[in-house]
C-alpha cells in the first residue's frame, strides 16, 4: 500500500466532504488542508490548519504529499489560491484540479462580467496556473453541483420577487458523482485535461427556481431579467453546458425530493 498521503484542499467543503471517504476506502492516507477542523471529521483523516488565502501554514501542510487534490474554491480568488498552493507544492507527483465547464469559453473582461460570472474567469486563470506549474497534472471540468445550485436558489427565494437572468441555462450534476470521478483521477496517473462531467439534463434558470418553489411550498413571483456583458451572452449561448457529456445520472428532481420539504 502506498503510504504517501493524498492532500485534499477544500476537504471540508461540498466536494471535499464527499471525496474523503472514497480516498480512505481506497486505502490511501489522507490529509486535509483547512482553516478549521470540522465538527464531524472523517475517521482516519488528518486535518492540518492552513490558509490558502494568506499562505499561512501551507508549506508545512503540503510537505510530503505525493498527490494533491485541489478542491478549495470560492466565488472569487480561485487563481490566487492556486498560485499559493503551487508555490508550496514543488516536488509533488500529481496535482488534480476541479474546474468548471465553460471556463475556457465564458469571457470575463468587463465589470458586468465579473459581477455575475467572475467565477469562470478565476477558474480559467487557475487552470492555466496548474498547466504551467511544472507539476504533472489532471483537470476535470464539471457543471454546477446540485448542492450548490440548491444553496444559491434558496438564497434567491428569500426575496419577495426572485430575479432570474433571462436565457441562462444550467446542467446540474450530483456532487457525489463528481467526487467519484475525482477519486478515480487522484488514484490514477496524471492525465491532463480530461473529458467534462455534466448532469443528465439542461434547465433554464427560471425552471430550476420554479421547481424549488413548488417543492418548498413557496409562492414567489419570478422576474426574468436581461443582463449585459460578453460573459452573459456566452452563457446564454450555452458556453457553460456540455450536452455531449451528459454522463451524470442523478437528477435535479431527485435532489429536490431528498433535500426540500414544504
Amino acid at each position: 500500500m502506498t503510504t504517501t498521503p493524498i492532500l485534499v484542499t477544500g476537504g471540508t467543503g461540498t466536494l471535499g466532504r464527499l471525496l474523503l471517504p472514497l480516498l480512505r476506502e481506497a486505502g490511501r492516507p489522507v490529509r486535509v488542508l483547512s482553516r478549521n477542523r470540522p465538527a464531524e471529521p472523517v475517521p482516519g483523516v488528518e486535518y492540518v490548519a492552513a490558509d490558502l488565502a494568506t499562505g499561512e501554514g501551507v508549506a508545512a501542510t503540503v510537505a510530503g504529499a505525493g498527490t494533491i487534490v485541489h478542491c478549495a474554491g470560492s466565488a472569487k480568488g480561485d487563481d490566487a489560491k492556486a498560485r499559493t498552493l503551487i508555490r508550496a507544492a514543488e516536488g509533488a507527483e500529481h496535482l488534480v484540479y476541479i474546474s468548471v465547464v465553460g471556463a475556457d469559453r465564458v469571457p470575463v473582461r468587463s465589470a458586468a462580467d465579473r459581477a455575475m460570472f467572475g467565477y469562470f474567469g478565476a477558474k480559467r486563470a487557475a487552470e492555466l496556473l496548474v498547466e504551467e506549474s511544472g507539476i504533472p497534472w489532471t483537470t476535470l471540468r464539471a457543471t454546477q453541483f446540485h448542492e450548490l445550485t440548491l444553496t444559491t436558489i434558496r438564497q434567491m427565494a428569500k426575496m419577495p420577487v426572485v430575479p432570474v437572468p433571462a436565457g441562462v441555462r444550467f446542467q446540474p450534476v450530483a456532487g457525489a458523482e463528481v467526487a467519484a470521478r475525482m477519486a478515480e483521477l487522484a488514484l490514477g496517473a496524471p492525465a491532463g485535461l480530461v473529458p467534462d462531467l455534466a448532469g443528465p439534463r439542461v434547465y433554464g434558470m427560471d425552471e430550476l427556481v420554479r421547481s424549488y418553489l413548488r417543492a418548498a411550498g413557496k409562492r414567489r413571483p419570478v422576474l426574468r431579467m436581461r443582463m449585459a456583458g460578453g460573459a452573459y451572452r456566452a452563457v446564454c449561448a450555452g458556453a457553460n453546458l456540455a450536452p455531449g457529456r451528459a454522463v451524470g445520472t442523478g437528477t435535479w428532481e431527485a435532489h429536490l425530493a431528498a433535500n426540500v420539504r414544504p
